[in-house]
């Protein structure tokens, strides 16, 4: 076994998460790569990028990870750069001002991000990566710098431009967290001569990636963001033709597709979908229907790279994790590359694989903390324990890229353990 030689860089807030490079190991089997071309070249070739044929062990994705370290962007993004053999930032990237919902995200909509971003998308390269940036946009996952008399002392941060209110599909705030105590600011819902500059940010966002050289974009559908706050029916009151409904829900959704597979092909475009998740309000009444209609708009494009899916949460049956497996009917629905995410650890991630569940099985946490993750299940070596307290924090080292590697196939350092 070795490693799927691509880094996903995530999200559209489209966020530009901070990136750092990966050493990958040498290839084993001969098998093919995930991306087409030669990785080593500093241009990304225009070439088809043909999707990866189940490869069992070998089909491991890192799943794309919020981090929230892009200050001083571009002094971190060199100094990642330089790191040899530890993880890019995974994380979406804000496809607009109006996309920004967390601390130090980044950012892909001016020239000087994409700048920015050349010297990290190089090095990966040169190490032999292939390389994703995942766009996307908050949408009411923000918060606007205005309290709320009903919580008068919970510090809100201002992520809009001028302090103006997130946009959404409704204005439907999202409820309090109770236990993080975070408050999110109520949005405005978005006129409907509003949403085709949105879908054009995307289309932007995503040609700023291909120009700074990124493989490809991977669109976030998923998590509660703007795109998903249209396609579930819990977050979409609306009585236009963006809502009612499940294809009216869901056209916001197929329009920034359809514009970014014009724009940069659909050979270099994936999307990331979570139609059973519950996450920040964002329930549908029928997730099964709303999966099997977007994997019907995917399959309108030819060679359209892959389908990120994100399980159900996993429930504890005598003591071991029990992955529902609900994404079975959209893997064998779809034409390209099926991804799997959502708790899996080594023989769980390996029996799917070989049983054709899936292409490729994503992982986040085990990934954060273990950069060298496949060559660890390649040698079913010990996994370094994750911090918890570190995954949102704003240190460029501490929980990032102070977590050990493997030496002379062994782990020398005390403090992992099996996961």
């Amino acid at each position: 076994m070795g490693a799927w030689p691509w880094l996903h860089a995530a999200a559209a807030a489209v966020q530009l998460q901070h990136a750092g490079e990966r050493e990958r190991p040498g290839r084993q089997d001969g098998a093919a790569s995930f991306e087409g071309g030669d990785p080593a070249d500093d241009a990304v070739q225009d070439g088809p990028v043909p999707a990866l044929p189940p490869g069992g062990p070998r089909a491991a994705d890192e799943v794309p990870l919020l981090r929230q370290r892009a200050a001083a962007a571009r002094r971190r993004v060199l100094r990642a750069a330089r790191h040899q053999g530890w993880p890019a930032h995974r994380g979406g990237h804000g496809v607009s001002p109006t996309a920004q919902g967390y601390p130090e995200t980044p950012g892909i909509w001016t020239q000087e991000q994409v700048e920015a971003w050349k010297p990290i998308v190089d090095a990966v390269h040169r190490k032999g990566g292939i390389f994703f940036c995942q766009i996307w946009h908050v949408g009411r996952v923000s918060t606007n710098g205005a309290g709320f008399p009903d919580f008068p002392s919970t510090q809100f941060a201002d992520f809009q431009p001028d302090g103006q209110a997130p946009i959404s599909s409704t204005d439907k705030q999202i409820s309090p967290d109770a236990e993080s105590g975070m408050v999110y600011s109520k949005p405005r819902r978005l006129r409907t001569e509003e949403i085709p500059g949105i879908v054009d940010d995307f289309r932007r966002a995503a040609r700023n990636a291909i120009e700074a050289g990124f493989d490809g974009v991977e669109i976030h559908g998923a998590h509660g963001y703007l795109l998903e706050q249209f396609m579930k029916d819990s977050s979409n009151d609306r009585t236009d033709e963006y809502g009612g409904s499940l294809e009216n829900r869901c056209r916001f959704a197929v329009e920034v597709i359809d514009a970014i597979v014009r724009e940069v092909g659909a050979h270099r475009v994936g999307i990331r979908l979570s139609p059973f998740v519950d996450f920040q309000d964002c329930v549908d009444s029928d997730p099964v229907a709303l999966g099997h209609y977007m994997i019907q708009q995917l399959n309108k494009h030819e060679g359209f790279l892959y389908c990120h899916m994100v399980e159900p949460r996993m429930a504890i049956v005598d003591g071991r994790r029990q992955i529902p497996h609900r994404p079975l009917p959209f893997r064998k629905a779809f034409n390209g590359t099926f991804i799997a995410a959502g708790g899996y650890d080594r023989e769980e991630g390996n029996k799917v694989v070989a049983e054709g569940y899936a292409d490729l099985v994503a992982y986040g946490r085990l990934f954060l903390a273990n950069p060298d993750l496949p060559k660890r299940f390649e040698l079913n070596a010990p996994l370094n324990k994750y911090d918890r307290s570190t995954f949102y924090t704003q240190d460029p080292v501490v929980g990032y890229t102070d977590y050990p590697i493997l030496e002379d196939g062994s782990d020398t350092d005390e403090s992992s353990s099996q996961a």
